[in-house]
């Protein structure tokens, strides 16, 4: 499969706009950023860090489930944060689910950013293989 297909699920936040939830090209995906957002109602969770971080992970898992694949075979993320004084409230929540034992975890980016849409704390993007 040379040619691209969107890839989208109910069970993440709708894309707001001309970009898809994630793209399929050959035997890999490639997500958009997930930010804390509730796929129902559409707003940021309360929390702080830690809930927004849960929830934004959560979405990319729905996305990269429809597309068939999960987050063992995630081989790159790339995760933004509004404040770095945050990594590792961030860090322990991602290692949850990105290094839980025997897995290997994907190589991985952090910066920090001056501003995330609706003003979230974190934002995470990631590459799996299907």
């Amino acid at each position: 499969m040379s040619e691209k297909q969107a890839v989208s699920t109910p069970q993440a936040p709708a894309a707001i706009g001309p970009y898809s939830q994630a793209v399929r090209s050959g035997d890999f995906l490639y997500t958009s950023g997930q930010v804390g957002l509730d796929p129902v109602s559409g707003n940021v969770v309360a929390g702080g860090v830690e809930a927004q971080t849960t929830r934004a992970i959560e979405n990319l898992k729905a996305v990269l489930e429809a597309a068939g694949t999960s987050l063992n075979n995630v081989v790159k993320t790339t995760v933004f944060l509004k404040n770095m004084a945050d990594f590792a409230a961030m860090n322990a929540i991602y290692s949850t689910y990105f290094a839980p034992d025997g897995v290997v975890p994907p190589a991985r980016s952090t910066v920090e950013v001056a501003r995330l849409p609706k003003d979230a704390l974190v934002e995470i993007e990631a590459i799996a293989r299907i």
